[in-house]
């Protein structure tokens, strides 16, 4: 045996103990992973009730194409190959049952209403083509359906109003590569080095100057990263009101300032020489300044939020509950998110919050850009809702739903995880007290809310749309908007219509306007409106005869009437105005939810204008209206091609009805001005372009809510608050030191594009 051996053999030992221990304190020293918590108890049955709200599926989707398509008794084309001349169908969507039936089969134990869809469909191959709505049902089985377009319209809807579908939209490109630019072969080569691929184009809305007409202009930009800031100077005006492609014809061209009759007008003034050229340098494909690519390397990483114990809410089908609130929730092809039977302590205060339009209004010396007025409810908020990246748009442990949608084609289309919802530490008290007089002790709440949230990207804009819900009992609505300016070819007194972004790029002035329906139903359906605010009065003091004081005192008005309820955008409206129910709290006061507005609106349009009564919701900040089926939605996805003969027109809904002890709505607006500068360059920030409302209980409850969240912090300088028992925030090292669960990153936003 060799001697050395034993010595060998006790080396070898020592090491592997050494490595085992090493790797025993490691593992020691390592945080345990995250476990969750069973935190949520539901009741089946309000899930159950919440799907009187739910999306179609896209079961119910393809059931009712198929039952179109085989009882209307006319062919119906695929809508993503439609040509103006066809019949097809342009979308199917939820038809929400009527509010008192939805109420008795909620709160009186009635029969559940019939699930039925809504389908738009476009006539083109008729004698006299039209727009027509019908109802189908019921799902998931059809077996009638009902033309309601006279029912909510009070007649047939006039063809040229439809919304372009995307099918037309490739014909006109179509058209403008194989007619418009080949009539300008020199012009198009040795100007914009034009070879099929290199533009992109921009169109504009609404379709001319009257009723009837369906003319566009096609703004041009370079196909790049960001197109929206890379204009190359070149605008045509397309005629395409025939249903008859091969009649389209270009009306007017634009380029650098100039007009002319068509693009063979343009190449011959070209090459005559007589045109002004500026030519505009060729960037990469990534877009160079436009590039939202990061100009610095990573770094370390970001804060990132977490659940200790899993999520404290849960998401069940179309059915969320948080702590004290609960609510269902849907996603529109039109106007985007909307909520139903929203509660707090299981007491209904609002029937309905949703989304109605997008309004932005655009000034330029450039056709394309002055003629601009975009409702974005037209082309679809929910359509365009698109899906969210992780970590990004939304908190990357949020939780994230699919949503699906059946518009420009006959098969739904899924959108994964295009909508998400996740509980929010807003890293501030919502309230809190320190007390250094008298007694010592602190009292606080943290500031933790549920957010549902989805991301609506309509052309060169992204809207990010917020439903938040506060442990205090208040909603709030929001929007923030980012995604890229829209510019104009710079030139001549451009800089009267914006900022210089860059070489070629005027970013256009433009306003956006956004409005919502909140149909509150504060102690019940019956409420009345009433305004508090503050006036100064002048008295003597009772101790002090000789000596003023100016104090000032409480001022309340019930608004009786919608005239007195609709609130001009500049005008004063009451500081403290609210839904009243027909009771009262503990301290005798009628209970009520109040409406705080968030915006820096200006003019929306002037009233003379001629196209102005299609967007009429925009004249008012506020205005409560009695609620009336007939009355669903502020305005039409048919206003924005035939603004001159609006299909619903708001204005009309305020028509001085009495609204005391009334079912009520209040149709909210909140706007912003946006001057392009260059920090939007690359793109536009959500800092500083954020509007909303809030809903808040005013004498609802006898005492804030919130004082019986489970998150709140109490001790006194007499107590030990080191203690977990004592200080919840003490426990932190042991019940928050664990490791979350990220899942790996996925995204879907690029598969069938």
């Amino acid at each position: 045996m060799n001697p050395k051996l034993p010595y060998v053999l006790l080396v070898g030992a020592a090491v592997i103990i050494f490595i085992l221990s090493c790797m025993l304190l490691s593992r020691g020293g390592r945080s345990p992973s995250c476990e969750s918590q069973p935190n949520v108890v539901e009741k089946t049955g309000s899930v159950s009730q919440s799907l009187v709200f739910a999306d179609l599926t896209p079961e119910e989707m393809s059931q009712v194409v198929r039952y179109l398509q085989g009882h209307l008794g006319v062919p119906l084309v695929d809508a993503s190959r439609a040509k103006p001349s066809d019949n097809c169908i342009a979308s199917v969507d939820l038809q929400v049952p009527a509010k008192a039936e939805v109420l008795r089969f909620l709160d009186a134990g009635g029969a559940r209403p019939p699930r039925e869809a809504l389908a738009v469909l476009y006539f083109g191959n008729q004698a006299e083509p039209n727009i027509t709505e019908y109802v189908v049902g019921p799902l998931p089985t059809p077996a009638y359906h009902r033309d309601v377009t006279v029912q909510r319209y009070g007649g047939k809807v006039p063809y040229h109003r439809r919304p372009t579908l995307g099918s037309e939209y490739e014909q006109l490109r179509v058209f403008l590569e194989k007619k418009a630019f080949t009539a300008a072969p020199t012009f198009m080569q040795e100007v914009l080095e034009y070879d099929r691929t290199s533009v992109a184009f921009q169109t504009t809305v609404p379709h001319g100057f009257q009723s009837g007409d369906r003319v566009t202009w096609f703004v041009l930009f370079q196909n790049v990263s960001g197109f929206f800031v890379h204009p190359v100077g070149l605008e045509v005006l397309v005629d395409h009101s025939s249903l008859d492609i091969s009649r389209w014809a270009v009306s007017r061209v634009f380029y650098n300032g100039q007009y002319y009759r068509d693009m063979a007008q343009l190449e011959s003034a070209y090459v005559q020489g007589r045109i002004s050229v500026e030519k505009v340098r060729k960037v990469p494909w990534d877009g160079d300044f436009s590039s939202m690519k990061p100009r610095a390397p990573p770094a370390a990483l970001f804060p990132v939020q977490f659940e200790p114990q899993g999520p404290r809410y849960s998401v069940r089908k179309n059915h969320v509950l948080f702590q004290a609130w609960s609510f269902a929730f849907g996603m529109s092809v039109s106007t985007g998110l909307r909520l139903f039977d929203i509660r707090h302590k299981g007491e209904r205060v609002a029937y309905e919050l949703s989304v109605q339009e997008a309004l932005s209004v655009y000034g330029s010396n450039c056709p394309g850009g002055m003629s601009t007025r975009y409702m974005d409810g037209s082309f679809g908020l929910g359509r365009y809702t698109s899906p969210l990246v992780p970590g990004v748009d939304c908190p990357y442990l949020a939780t994230y739903v699919d949503t699906h949608a059946l518009s420009d084609s006959l098969r739904p289309k899924k959108r994964k995880a295009s909508l998400c919802i996740f509980e929010q530490n807003l890293g501030s008290p919502l309230r809190r007290h320190y007390s250094n007089l008298q007694s010592l002790y602190y009292g606080g709440l943290v500031n933790s809310a549920l957010v549902i949230r989805s991301i609506a990207t309509v052309g060169n804009y992204d809207y990010v749309w917020d439903f938040i819900f506060y442990q205090s009992g208040a909603i709030e609505g929001k929007v923030q908007a980012t995604g890229y300016p829209s510019s104009s070819f710079l030139h001549g007194d451009g800089l009267r219509y914006g900022n210089r972004l860059w070489e070629h790029a005027l970013g256009t002035i433009h306003t956006n306007f956004v409005n919502y329906k909140v149909d509150l139903d504060v102690g019940g359906v019956k409420n009345s409106l009433v305004a508090h605010d503050m006036a100064f009065e002048m008295t003597r003091a009772p101790w002090s005869p000789e000596q003023q004081i100016e104090r000032p005192r409480l001022t309340k008005k019930v608004l009786d009437t919608e005239d007195q309820a609709a609130f001009r955008l500049q005008s004063k409206m009451p500081r403290y105005i609210y839904f009243a129910a027909n009771s009262k709290n503990k301290w005798g006061h009628q209970r009520g939810y109040r409406i705080q507005i968030t915006s820096f609106a200006g003019d929306h349009i002037p009233e003379a204008s001629s196209m102005e009564r299609a967007i009429s919701w925009a004249r008012y900040q506020l205005a409560v209206t009695r609620r009336k089926e007939e009355e669903p939605t502020s305005t039409s996805i048919y206003n924005q091609n035939d603004p001159w003969t609006p299909t619903v027109t708001f204005a009309d809904f305020i028509n001085n009805e009495t609204i005391t002890n009334e079912d009520l709505v209040a149709w909210i607006t909140a706007g912003f001005l946006h001057i392009p500068h260059s920090e939007d360059i690359p793109n536009t920030v959500t800092v500083g372009n954020s509007v909303g409302f809030l809903l808040r209980p005013y004498n609802y409850y006898d005492l804030d809510p919130s004082i019986y969240s489970h998150d709140g912090v109490f001790f006194t300088s007499e107590q030990d608050f080191t203690a977990c028992e004592i200080n919840p925030l003490a426990c932190l090292p042991k019940t928050a030191s664990c490791l979350p669960n990220f899942p790996p990153f996925t995204y879907d936003g690029f598969r069938n594009m």
